[in-house]
Parts: structure tokens; C-alpha cells; sequence
């Protein structure tokens, strides 16, 4: 149904809170009440809308769902203004539509629709809520310059959206400031839940990356009680969120130089209820004062978090250590050598202290995260060739940096994606703990 102007008609709804959604709709697709033809909508508070067909709902539903359905919900009825299709509603795919609705709103214009636009459309997007992210391979033929405001509207409608971006490539900052512009809409904030936790962010500043889903799950399963971390890479609080919200950490100093990202860390640590155990340290982390303070640290920089280490080092306790999350790109090409231990320019920082390292030498007192086996079945040479020489060069600089010998021990590599066929993501656990002093 459409309104004046072309424009969907408001439709009614019922609102709940999102873990009362699934018995709400079921109660109201048995009484044929539910509406198939829009979306549920979630509401600025974070409650869900559930379309309902006509133009109320009787006072007797709204109690059977209070009353019986759902006790203790909130129900409560509202109009959605702009209402969004089903996918039902629209037919085919979402690519299908995209060509359908483009190629017949484009030829409305007068412009022939040919094989050159339809290979320029795009074949997939991310989706950000009510936000489409384009890639920047699509939409690039001049034709479209001279169709632009409106188009967009167009793909908006098409694919169910009200804003659009399109992205660019990252720029080379050093902060990876995505080059995204805003074609449709206002703003580019958006949210993300993963795993409870929520993530605002603007995606014409901040990056967010989707494949990082599995590394997330697992900081957050990892024994953090009592523990003060240090985040070097906070970023919008990939990980510093996780480890303050599932894992327990007690403390996390998150390090973050861009303005953009700490904008974001600071909303994401408020309305997920734990800014008062997190400290932001803007700025470039080689910079860091602190010291002596670390449990654990998270260097989640890829394609190395290598400037990092040195920084690392020093921020582990003196008197007992702790563990290095420390992530890496890998490359596996056939015959590939890499770079022999203690290589790296920013060892040459520190060679005063007479090169006595311990790696690998461990009787008791393991720590929880050490009884994994290492390495696993699925572990490539090439990660465990790499996560070897990082423990070497680490043990170096932990004696450099502390002026004693210190023990590391490689816990776990955990791969978190590949980004082609011969380079991986992985996450090198190491702990590291200063050797008993002698005499």
C-alpha cells in the first residue's frame, strides 16, 4: 500500500523488548494478525516493532500478549511511518530487485540501459541496519554521474535502506581511516551486537570488521578475573569490550591515536555499562608512560602489531609477567624464509644487556591458559615457524627491556581468517614470565 507521493502508508504495530519478540510473533501469526509484507523494525530504545495487519489491534490481544504470552513484557502500539518491504513483499533476490527497480528507474529518465551499467551494479554490500555500505568497484561509469542525487534514493528503496555509503580504499594514515562517503542520509552512525555486547561507530571513520566475530568469542572465554590488560589497538573496542564484559577483566588501559575511534570507544564503553573499569590513552601507544601494571596485553594490529612489542614488554608485571595476545598476518607461499630471529630494527633499541634468553623452559605453575596443546592438527608450519621466532625475539627484548632473563612459552595459535589464499590472521598467545633470580 502506498500513501501520497508514492510514499509508503504508515502501518501499526506492536513493540516489545527483542527477547520477547519470537512468542509475539508467533501469538499473532496463530491469530492472523502479524503483516508479512513489512520488516520488523527495531526502535530507537532498542525495542522491536512486529507489523500487524489493519489499521488497529484489539485490546484483547494486547492483554493476552501481557497477561499470558509473555509476562512482564512491555507491549504497546505505535505506527511505523516508514515502513520497510518484506523480502517477500519485494520478490527475488535483493540483487534482482537492485537491477529490476535501477534499469526501469534509469530508463524513466531517458537513458538507454545497457550491458555496461548492468556489469557496474553491485553484487554484494554490507548491510549496517538501515545503512548500505557499498563496495568501490560498483557505480563507477560516468553515466551515473549525471543521475545522482536521486539514484541513490532508488537503491535505497530497492534494497530496503534509508541511507547509502560507498566505500573507498583505506587510507594510509596509519590510523586505516576508511575513505567512505555519504551518498544518502544525514549521518553513517550505526550499531552492532555481537555476542551481547553493542558497537556504535560511524562508518565514514571508523573501519569494523566482520571476520574478527571468532577471536571476539574467544577473548571473551578466556580466563581474565581480577586482571589488568592493556588493549595497544582499541580501535572502537573490538576486544576491549569482550574482555571487560564476558571475560572479567578487572581493568583495561585502551590505547587508540585515532579521534574518530575514540569517539566511538567512548559511547561503546558507556552503553555497554563498564566505562568506569577502562581508561582511553589517545595517542601513539610507543609514546605509553605506563609500566609494570600489565596482566595481559592485546596487540590486535594486522598485518603485524610488531612497533608494538617493545611497548608490550614493558607494560607486563616485573614480578610476575603475564600473557601477549599478539596478532599477525602470515604468509605461506611455497619456499617463503622468513626473517631469522632478532632481525628487527627495533631490537637495536636495547643492547646493553648480555643476551641470555630462556624460551620453552617450564615445570609447574602453568598458568589456565597453557594447558592447550600446542600445536594443534590444524596449525600450518608456517604459523608455527612464525609464532617460534616472535617467542625468540620477545624473550629478547623482555631482557632488554627488564635487565633479566625472563621464560616464554608459545600457549596457542589461534587463526581468525585468511585474506587470500596463502595470507592468514592468526593470534599468537605467549606468556611470559621473569625467570627466578639466581644467587
Amino acid at each position: 500500500m502506498e500513501g501520497e507521493g508514492g510514499k509508503p502508508a504508515a502501518v501499526v504495530a506492536v513493540v516489545t523488548e527483542p527477547r520477547f519478540t519470537q512468542r509475539y510473533r508467533e501469538y499473532l501469526e496463530k491469530q492472523q494478525l502479524l503483516d508479512r509484507q513489512h520488516r520488523l523494525e527495531k526502535m530507537p530504545d532498542g525495542t522491536v516493532a512486529l507489523p500487524v495487519l489493519g489499521e488497529a489491534v484489539p485490546e484483547r490481544h494486547l492483554r493476552e500478549l501481557r497477561d499470558r504470552v509473555a509476562p512482564g513484557s512491555t507491549c504497546r502500539v505505535t505506527q511505523l511511518l516508514d515502513p520497510v518491504p518484506s523480502k517477500k513483499a519485494q520478490g527475488g533476490s535483493p540483487a534482482q530487485r537492485l537491477r529490476l527497480e535501477v534499469s526501469r528507474w534509469v530508463e524513466g529518465r531517458g537513458v538507454t540501459w545497457s550491458a555496461d551499467l548492468e556489469a557496474d551494479l553491485p553484487r554484494s554490500w554490507q548491510r549496517h541496519g538501515n545503512l548500505l555500505l557499498l563496495s568501490e568497484d560498483c557505480f563507477q561509469a560516468k553515466q551515473w554521474e549525471s543521475l545522482e542525487p536521486e539514484l541513490w534514493k532508488t537503491v535505497a528503496s530497492a534494497l530496503g535502506v534509508r541511507r547509502v555509503a560507498k566505500r573507498g580504499r583505506v587510507s594510509p594514515d596509519g590510523t586505516r581511516t576508511p575513505a567512505v562517503t555519504l551518498l544518502l542520509g544525514d549521518d553513517g552512525w550505526v550499531e552492532h551486537v555481537d555476542n551481547g555486547i553493542r558497537y556504535k561507530f560511524d562508518v565514514t571513520r571508523c573501519m569494523f570488521s566482520f571476520g574478527n566475530i571468532t577471536e571476539k568469542l574467544r577473548v571473551a572465554s578466556l580466563p581474565c578475573a581480577g586482571e589488568v590488560l592493556v588493549d595497544l589497538y582499541a580501535g572502537i573496542g573490538y576486544f576491549t569490550l569482550p574482555f571487560l564484559v564476558h571475560a572479567g577483566a578487572a581493568f583495561v588501559h585502551a590505547c587508540e591515536w585515532s579521534p574518530h575511534a575514540v569517539v566511538a570507544l567512548r559511547k561503546n564503553l558507556d552503553i555497554n555499562g563498564v566505562a568506569h573499569r577502562c581508561q582511553i590513552h589517545f595517542g601513539d601507544n610507543r609514546k605509553l608512560k605506563l609500566s609494570n601494571i600489565a596482566d595481559r596485553v592485546n596487540l590486535g594490529l594486522i598485518p603485524s602489531s610488531e612497533e608494538g612489542w617493545p611497548i608490550a614488554c614493558q607494560l607486563l608485571r616485573r614480578d610476575a609477567g603475564g600473557i601477549l595476545h599478539i596478532h599477525q598476518n602470515v604468509e605461506s607461499y611455497p619456499g617463503k624464509i622468513l626473517q631469522p630471529p632478532g632481525s628487527s630494527e627495533m631490537e637495536k633499541e636495547h643492547s646493553s644487556y648480555p643476551q641470555q634468553i630462556i624460551t620453552n623452559q617450564w615445570t609447574n605453575g602453568a598458568t589456565r591458559d597453557s594447558r592447550r596443546k600446542m600445536p594443534s592438527a590444524a596449525t600450518k608450519p608456517e604459523w608455527q615457524r612464525w609464532a617460534e621466532s616472535a617467542e625468540t625475539r620477545i624473550a629478547t627484548l623482555l631482557q632488554q627491556v627488564h635487565g633479566k632473563p625472563w621464560k616464554t612459552q608459545i600457549l596457542h595459535i589461534q587463526p581468525v581468517k585468511s585474506y587470500a589464499p596463502h595470507v592468514d590472521h592468526i593470534v599468537l598467545d605467549l606468556e611470559c614470565r621473569p625467570c627466578a633470580l639466581l644467587g
